[in-house]
């Protein structure tokens, strides 16, 4: 992508509105437009980010075993009246009428509607276990929508449901939904803490709410310290086994770390060393639930068991906050100059800045290193406006593209151009072969 024919529309100044790191540089990188309060249109650069983070959710579901399938964002009032959630919902679930009187509402979640798919088509227990998710937009009427995707009114969610015979079988599920959501998390450049949490309107005994650390958190959270050690890395795990998967949940969750809603401030002190003891802020980006029978039961979702008996699933429901994520992500990795985009997420695989443009040889040089980038599968982002260096410097670093391969004449006199670490800041002079190699390494291992 050239950015002369590119859509970027990047702000020099920060918006009034936006409080957090995250609004801010969303809006000034051309990631997002509001439309209404707490609703956003995602422009290109945002939507790039957008789909980067869903296509590493699916990856990671599927490698999971689980089942994608997408349901529709209205859905009929009848089946949350089944399950009895229609007016305890509350007034952030948008309830509309048709023109033929029929009570719709857009869907916060997707418990009712699943399950009503399930019980139309699974009837034996030979069919179990099954987990089916969807990636689809929900709305959540905030009453006060505030820092920019964050806490938004309409956002983008996976939501996956497992069914299961047994408790054993669906808490193997709840261990399994962990692990694959522990890898998510590292795979975007983020570490993700799973913390004993509240279930809120979807029920159930056992969640856990996986929370990144930041000042800007909306929760109040406390942990041990040694949390932030344990990283899941690359090691494998047969999501089939059972012990492999609760082995992992109880190497993450054995030391302590809550949201104030479940904080027990004498545990708290019984069983966490006062120099490990910490206090912060976090961002949920996702839940897990294990919720039993609460939605089969009522609604009729049942299998006939290996006794020729009719059973009621048991059933968990399980959300990653796609949207948010790209706000988490922004509030974890960022400096004053702007963006600082994980490999797995980054909108473009690098940026190529061209000194002079118009120049025959800088010209060439970057049309060469384009190319070149482009046949390895990889997508650069070619800055061939006739803007001065400086500006051009100054959208790559707000953008927060995680390489910039600079191309002026000075250096290609020697046969040379830069590669820039976004991160670290770090300039490195080698050959536009060189160059074009290393972020192909780079992002072999990404």
């Amino acid at each position: 992508m050239r950015l002369s024919r590119y859509f970027l529309p990047v702000l020099k100044e920060n918006p009034a509105e936006a409080q957090i790191v995250s609004h801010r540089y969303m809006l000034r990188a051309g990631m997002i437009k509001q439309q209404a309060a707490g609703i956003y249109s995602w422009l290109p650069l945002g939507f790039r980010v957008l789909k980067r983070i869903e296509e590493i959710v699916h990856e990671e579901q599927i490698r999971a075993g689980h089942i994608p399938l997408l349901m529709p964002t209205l859905q009929p009032a009848d089946l949350w009246r089944e399950s009895g959630r229609y007016e305890d919902y509350g007034e952030e679930m948008l309830r509309i009428t048709d023109r033929h009187k029929r009570d719709l509402l857009y869907g916060p979640t997707n418990e009712e509607m699943i399950t009503d798919i399930f019980r139309a088509h699974i009837g034996s227990y030979k069919d179990l276990p099954l987990t089916l998710y969807h990636v689809q937009w929900k709305f959540r009427d905030e009453i006060r929508p505030r820092f920019g995707v964050m806490r938004g009114r309409e956002f983008y969610m996976k939501d996956g449901y497992n069914f299961d015979l047994t408790k054993e079988d669906a808490l193997h599920a709840y261990n399994r939904h962990l692990v694959s959501y522990l890898r998510t998390y590292e795979r975007m450049g983020l570490q993700a803490i799973p913390m004993r949490a509240d279930s809120g309107p979807i029920g159930g005994d056992d969640t856990h709410e996986f929370l990144v650390l930041a000042d800007t958190g909306e929760s109040e959270v406390f942990y041990d310290s040694k949390v932030t050690d344990i990283h899941l890395g690359s090691r494998e795990i047969d999501y089939d086994s059972h012990e492999e998967c609760r082995s992992v949940m109880e190497e993450f969750t054995a030391l302590y770390a809550r949201t104030d809603e479940t904080h027990d401030e004498a545990r708290f002190n019984e069983r966490v060393p006062a120099e490990r003891q910490r206090r912060a802020r976090g961002i949920e980006v996702g839940q897990i639930f294990y919720f039993g029978t609460k939605y089969s039961e009522p609604m009729g979702a049942t299998v006939v068991n290996d006794k020729g008996e009719r059973a009621p699933v048991h059933m968990g429901s399980h959300g990653i906050g796609v949207s948010r994520l790209a706000g988490a992500i922004i509030e974890a990795s960022h400096d004053d100059k702007g963006i600082i985009w994980p490999e797995g997420v980054t909108p473009f695989h690098c940026g190529i800045v061209n000194l002079k443009q118009g120049d025959a040889a800088t010209d060439g040089a970057c049309g060469e290193i384009y190319g070149a980038l482009t046949a390895k599968g990889l997508e650069p982002l070619y800055d061939d406006r006739d803007e001065r260096a400086g500006a051009k410097f100054a959208t790559m670093d707000m953008i927060g593209l995680p390489w910039r391969i600079t191309v002026g004449p000075r250096g290609l006199a020697s046969g040379k151009v830069e590669l820039t670490s976004r991160r670290t800041g770090e300039s490195e002079e080698m050959t536009p072969e060189a160059a074009v190699a290393r972020i192909e390494e780079i992002y072999a291992g990404a």
